[in-house]
């Protein structure tokens, strides 16, 4: 008999959302682990102290990119939570579903259960969101969505200034049009604080006696009886031990650390694997290709009048709001990252939008790694292009489970690619120049003047670009024998294991990726329940 009916490794959204779910039957026992620690640290639920933890090394994981032109020959760092909750422990906390035909593109290469159909629904399931509930939008559900509430003249010159280059108004910046829209974001926030997944999902069903939590615990690899899964090694305070007994295995590590465990656990490319002293278990070589990411562009102004929030970050401001955010009041502590978004297109033709632009009331000190503000009144957008065709890699150079894969992004490897970075740059531009915020610019500080070309622009993605942090594919699902993982998320060539999180999504969604990953996550365990019941 076995111990767990579902050992699943890693307690990022997908699987916080798994263990919520799958543990509701008090007959099915859940094992959830967690390389990282606990989340009791309070940077991590105070919105704004996301900067603080995201450099914390005790709760990230770094992966390292190889050096490559499409980021100037430099090494990128890549960031992503090592912590219950994962990445949504300590990510900007916006709330983007995607568009409808990114899930229905999904189903296209796998399989219905995953078409905005399914997904829409799995959405209504998971929220409860202020706005209350519609077609898609949920009120019930176990994670809270709210909407900003501060509002001051700068970020509504910011609103006006999209109305008057032709962006649509919506109430719900999600609700699930194709429109050209820019408006207040919707955000994993409630009450002041940080709506993680492991906020939403794991507080409520930690009493469960079906549901274990493991943390500082790192898997080092699936065990095998044969192909079949049957547990897992971990590594725990220095010292190895194994974890059998499961009825199934569900690797949920997200789209840099996932394959890294397969390739351990021997399912990847036996040209990868054989050098490393690794057996074959199942011969893949698509583990670990596929990686899509956005490639994302800071660009800053300088504002003619202190209207920006900059200088409320220093000094006896930044004092004052921190206070205010213990005491309990509204403060600018409680902010998400990007509290405005806009959708656009590159190319008017286009039948939906294809860029997204993430507006901010502040501008960052670029010189010191975004860690403070810049001094004098700023602000800035952060805009990539949200469908990208380039793909990239990502692999295991070492057995060691702590030490993060190495990855090369391939950036704009397409011209299509190149073609969509250039157009949102233009795009950007022109939407600065729209009243009523024209008014406020004083110059533009970066990219800057010297970036103008077509080519000059690419160059700036390249040297001053940035990842968006959404990494997917690397774990493709699919329809075909070459996917990594067939449309119920098994495993190919193997048996009782399954992968739920990024790295499965054939393609990326238009937009941030922790939504829709908790959307699928809460689909994928209606999918394995339905599986356990035939």
């Amino acid at each position: 008999m076995a111990k767990y009916d579902y050992i699943i490794a890693g307690a990022g959204a997908a699987g916080c959302v798994l263990a919520y779910r799958l543990s509701e039957n008090p007959a099915i026992r859940v094992l959830l682990i967690e390389a990282g620690p606990s989340d009791s640290h309070p940077f991590i639920h105070m919105p704004k102290g996301l900067a603080k933890v995201m450099s914390d090394p005790r709760h990230i994981w770094a992966y390292a990119s190889k050096p490559e032109p499409s980021t100037a020959g430099n090494t990128e760092v890549w960031v992503r939570g090592r912590v219950l909750g994962g990445s949504s422990s300590i990510n900007g906390m916006m709330y983007v579903r995607g568009q409808p035909a990114d899930f229905d593109a999904i189903a296209e290469v796998s399989s219905d259960d995953w078409s905005w159909r399914h997904i829409g629904a799995a959405y209504r399931a998971l929220e409860n969101h202020e706005l209350g509930p519609d077609e898609t939008r949920g009120d019930k559900g176990p994670i809270h969505i709210t909407v900003p509430d501060m509002r001051d003249e700068l970020s509504e010159a910011q609103i006006s200034a999209g109305y008057a280059m032709g962006l649509g108004s919506k109430v719900d910046m999600n609700a699930p049009t194709d429109e050209v829209s820019i408006g207040y974001a919707p955000r994993t926030v409630y009450k002041g604080k940080r709506q993680s997944a492991a906020k939403a999902f794991l507080d409520p069903a930690r009493s469960r006696p079906n549901l274990t939590i493991l943390t500082d615990t790192t898997v080092e690899k699936v065990l095998f009886q044969g192909n079949r899964a049957v547990g897992v090694a971990v590594l725990s305070a220095g010292a190895r031990r194994e974890i059998r007994g499961a009825g199934e295995v569900i690797i949920a590590g997200g789209a840099m650390s996932s394959p890294s465990i397969l390739e351990r656990s021997g399912v990847g490319d036996p040209a990868r694997l054989i050098p490393l002293g690794i057996p074959v278990v199942h011969a893949n070589p698509s583990v670990g290709e596929n990686l899509i990411e956005h490639r994302g562009l800071i660009m800053q102004w300088k504002l003619k009048r202190d209207i920006s929030h900059n200088k409320y970050y220093d000094g006896w401001r930044l004092l004052w709001s921190t206070a205010k955010y213990y005491l309990g009041l509204p403060s600018l502590m409680s902010a998400a990252s990007y509290e405005i978004v806009a959708w656009a297109k590159t190319d008017p033709g286009l039948n939906r939008p294809d860029m997204q632009m993430l507006v901010a009331p502040f501008s960052f000190d670029l010189a010191n790694n975004r860690l403070t503000l810049e001094k004098f009144p700023g602000m800035h957008v952060t805009v990539y292009p949200m469908r990208p065709n380039s793909r990239g890699r990502i692999h295991i150079d070492t057995l060691d489970p702590d030490a993060p894969a190495r990855f090369e992004p391939n950036y704009h490897a397409t011209e299509a690619d190149r073609r969509a970075l250039i157009g949102a740059v233009k795009v950007v531009r022109d939407y600065v120049r729209q009243a009523p915020l024209a008014k406020l610019i004083d110059c533009e500080t970066s990219p800057g003047p010297a970036f103008r070309s077509d080519d000059e622009i690419i160059d700036a993605y390249d040297r001053l670009g940035t990842c968006a942090y959404h990494a997917v594919g690397s774990c493709r699902m699919g329809k075909d024998e070459d996917s990594v993982v067939d449309p119920a998320l098994r495993v190919r060539g193997v048996e009782g294991l399954r992968v739920m999180d990024t790295s499965i999504m054939p393609s990326i969604p238009s937009g941030n990726t922790n939504g829709p990953t908790m959307a699928m996550a809460w689909r994928a365990a209606d999918i394995i329940l339905r599986d356990r019941a035939a």
